[in-house]
């Protein structure tokens, strides 16, 4: 009995020993560890952050250029009818959108989705604008058409989803 209570005294103290060494040392590795993480992230974010901003960027200018009042002068540089008007302009249209659909991948879903939705009502108000003129139209009366409708409408889908792009720029930077 006197040589298990001296192996106790021996294996109590050394056991205390150990597992105190065991939480020094997983401390230390966990700090290691989020230090590493820490670092993996300020890195990522170096990365990605100017990435953003010209997404961001991108897109201002994408919906710059597709409100109707820079759409129009912009492209109206000839003499077209209504018709060959309207395929110039959604043409345009999804050329703009299709050069910078990747940019999505920066911004929100909920932002997205407003610039998406600008898009789509502005082809709808292009087809709108067309179907509503005769058949003699011509690129001016589809322009003024297009503008008239816009202008009409309460609240602009362009004007909507920019404001919330803006509104996210400030709330990342």
């Amino acid at each position: 009995m006197e040589i298990f209570i001296e192996f106790i005294k021996i294996v109590l103290p050394a056991a205390a020993v150990l597992y105190a060494m065991y939480l020094v040392v997983k401390s230390f590795l966990n700090k290691e560890l989020q230090k590493q993480h820490m670092e993996i992230r300020n890195k990522s974010i170096e990365t990605v952050l100017p990435n953003r901003l010209h997404a961001y960027e991108r897109m201002v200018l994408f919906l710059e250029r597709i409100s109707p009042n820079n759409l129009v002068v912009r492209l109206n540089n000839g003499e077209y009818t209504a018709r060959e008007f309207q395929q110039i302009l959604l043409s345009e249209i999804r050329s703009e959108y299709n050069h910078n659909v990747s940019q999505q991948l920066y911004m929100s879903d909920e932002v997205w989705s407003l610039i998406l939705h600008a898009k789509e009502e502005l082809i709808s108000t292009v087809n709108q604008a067309t179907d509503s003129l005769g058949k003699d139209a011509t690129n001016i009366d589809l322009s003024r058409k297009i503008v008239e409708i816009t202008m009409s409408r309460e609240q602009d889908p362009i004007q909507l989803a920019m404001t919330n792009l803006k509104n996210e720029i400030r709330q990342v930077f």
